[in-house]
């Protein structure tokens, strides 16, 4: 079973930066792509950005592109969102998720299908 462990959120001014990070235990070979996910007040869940565990490739949401990065180091089986230059607009519980190989091969969107999820972490983005 997979389990996923964010950590990394807080309170910052418009324009700063904060880093996520998330430890995931029991992912198996089977295990495919990972992702960041945010839940703003009010709002229902978005995808933020994607990465495929093997090769690298990367998607973003069109609202995030060129502030914030994903990226992975697979020896820690840790999972990172590099947030620059945050908005307000970007307050939010972000959660890290995976997926297997065989929802990845279903999915009909980078986001879409995503079968594990962690607890969150708050990220309060102040004008």
């Amino acid at each position: 079973q997979v389990q996923l462990q964010e950590s990394g959120g807080g309170s910052v001014q418009a324009g700063g930066s904060l880093r996520l990070s998330c430890v995931a235990s029991g992912l198996t070979s089977s295990s495919y792509s990972m992702g960041w996910f945010r839940r703003g007040s009010g709002k229902e869940r978005e995808g933020v950005a994607r990465i495929h565990i093997s090769g690298g490739d990367t998607y973003y949401t069109d609202s995030v592109k060129g502030r914030f990065t994903i990226s992975q180091d697979n020896a820690k089986n840790t999972l990172y969102l590099q947030m620059d230059s945050l908005k307000p607009e970007d307050t939010a519980m972000y959660y890290c998720a995976a997926r297997s190989r065989s929802a990845t091969q279903r999915a009909k969107h980078p986001f879409d299908l995503f079968e594990d999820w962690g607890q969150g972490t708050q990220v309060t983005v102040s004008s």
